[in-house]
């Protein structure tokens, strides 16, 4: 059965390495919104905002929906890996994959774990962009909440599974 996956946390939370594993064990679609953006120029700060505008997100979700669409009707599941820090983004994207059901996870660990996870990245965002994005996602917890401290990507990925097949 087609349905949609969200998988949504700050940055350094595991999010990507979880959402690619979790893609691969149900032999999904695996979409990273951070890639559209960037391959769109979406991916600008807003001064005002002190974030990328949730008008972006939306952008991005605007130029996968065709293909996910497409996907769905074939039977695809779909697993996007975002931030996921507007309302607004989420609300889209459930809006117009209206008629297919979806399941939206958001990890969490202490701000502290999520600096250490981005050091230790080849390209790292840094400690302040890192800070940035916690407080953003930290406003509002959507879906199952998963804590990811002390845990393997693979453990957070049973939990996810755990869940689905309930």
């Amino acid at each position: 059965m087609s349905h949609f996956i969200i998988i949504r946390g700050p940055l350094g939370i595991g999010k990507s390495t979880v959402a690619k594993k979790l893609a691969e064990l149900l032999d999904a679609e695996y979409i990273s919104v951070d890639l559209i953006l960037e391959k769109h120029g979406l991916d600008k700060v807003d001064e005002k905002e002190g974030c990328i505008p949730a008008t972006n997100f939306i952008k991005a979700t605007e130029f996968a929906l065709p293909e996910v669409k497409r996907k769905l009707k074939q039977g695809k599941i779909i697993v996007f890996d975002g931030n996921f820090y507007h309302t607004e983004q989420i609300k889209y994207l459930i809006e117009n994959l209206a008629g297919y059901e979806h399941y939206a996870f958001t990890l969490k660990a202490p701000l502290e774990v999520c600096i250490e996870r981005d050091r230790k990245r080849k390209k790292p965002y840094g400690e302040l962009a890192t800070r940035a994005v916690y407080n953003l996602v930290s406003r509002f917890d959507y879906g199952l909440v998963i804590d990811t401290n002390n845990k393997t990507a693979d453990k957070v990925v049973k939990e996810i599974m755990l869940f689905l097949s309930n």
